[in-house]
């Protein structure tokens, strides 16, 4: 069967960085009790103009240029988020328009902070199937605009941003996938723990039900991400686990067993960028060459809905 490779990245961010400091002039909170518990030392905080549409935009065309493809090339764009402010025109219609693409199949896919590696596994089954040759697969958010920024529980964690990965098929494929088989599911009775709701829309979660949930029982299901990739956890070259809170990728990325692995820890810059992260984090780490092209690196989203997505891929 047909299979599908990442063949490029790109990542964008809001210029305007929010620090621990500057938070500690908003709320009663300060660097010492932000890092000790999150681990996040800075995030970026888009404009107030700055829609999400613009930043995906924005990581599509470096994706591309990287890809050495152009917008015309692509017939199929996911977008993930969950901070679209419209209803209609979709996030991936208005991104496409952007970038001048022809008549691309457009889907909005919100799965929380785990919608990238959910709408990566859909561009998967899709290229397989034949329905499309190559897919901008986009993850971006801004949390800046749901976050309550008067409660320093939440406003600590979120960052906006995007990241994007050029999809093409890989008839070559064989034994050894670009892009291995997707483990994905949710607790729907736990949904609640992560929440934005209201009008206009904000925030809230369930923080420690939402942290004993990742550290207990996210690994063992990570690991059979890797089983179902053929690949065992030691010879993975990287994990990128969405980038929620330092307090929860480091526990978790020791449970997987990833010895040899870089794990992605771009939540310290950062911070939560919902379905930005995972994108953003391995865009960043191809960029300065910490992975090889061709590595083994695990995907794991998790977070909203109480639900998770994974999937290794060789990198680009």
């Amino acid at each position: 069967m047909t299979g599908s490779r990442v063949v490029a990245l790109g990542h964008y961010q809001p210029a305007k960085v929010l620090t621990n400091d500057d938070l500690a002039a908003m709320v009663d909170t300060s660097d010492e009790w932000i890092t000790s518990r999150v681990g996040i030392r800075t995030r970026h905080v888009g404009a107030p103009g700055e829609s999400v549409d613009e930043m995906a935009a924005h990581a599509a065309a470096k994706a591309l240029a990287s890809a050495g493809l152009q917008a015309a090339d692509i017939d199929m764009v996911l977008v993930a988020t969950s901070t679209a402010v419209d209803r209609s025109p979709s996030m991936s219609a208005r991104v496409a328009a952007r970038l001048g693409m022809g008549s691309p199949a457009v889907m909005d896919i919100n799965v929380v902070c785990s919608g990238f590696t959910h709408a990566l596994a859909t561009a998967d089954h899709a290229l397989r199937a034949g329905a499309a040759t190559r897919a901008l697969v986009i993850g971006a958010d801004k949390m800046g605009d749901i976050v309550d920024w008067t409660d320093r529980s939440t406003c600590v964690l979120m960052g906006d941003g995007a990241g994007a990965a050029v999809v093409t098929v890989d008839p070559d494929a064989g034994g050894r996938p670009g892009i291995g088989p997707v483990l994905w599911g949710s607790v729907p009775e736990m949904g609640n723990a992560v929440r934005i709701e209201g009008t206009p829309p904000r925030f809230a979660q369930e923080g420690q039900s939402v942290y004993r949930w990742a550290t207990t029982q996210l690994p063992p299901i990570a690991r059979r991400v890797c089983e179902r990739a053929g690949v065992t956890p030691e010879d993975l070259a990287a994990v990128v686990l969405h980038q929620a809170n330092l307090r929860i990728i480091e526990p978790v990325a020791r449970k997987i067993g990833a010895v040899n692995a870089v794990i992605a820890r771009d939540v310290v810059d950062s911070g939560n960028t919902s379905a930005a992260s995972i994108p953003m984090a391995l865009s960043k780490l191809l960029e300065r060459g910490e992975v090889e092209s061709g590595a083994p690196a695990l995907l794991f989203g998790f977070g909203g809905n109480l639900s998770y997505a994974g999937q290794v891929i060789r990198c680009p």
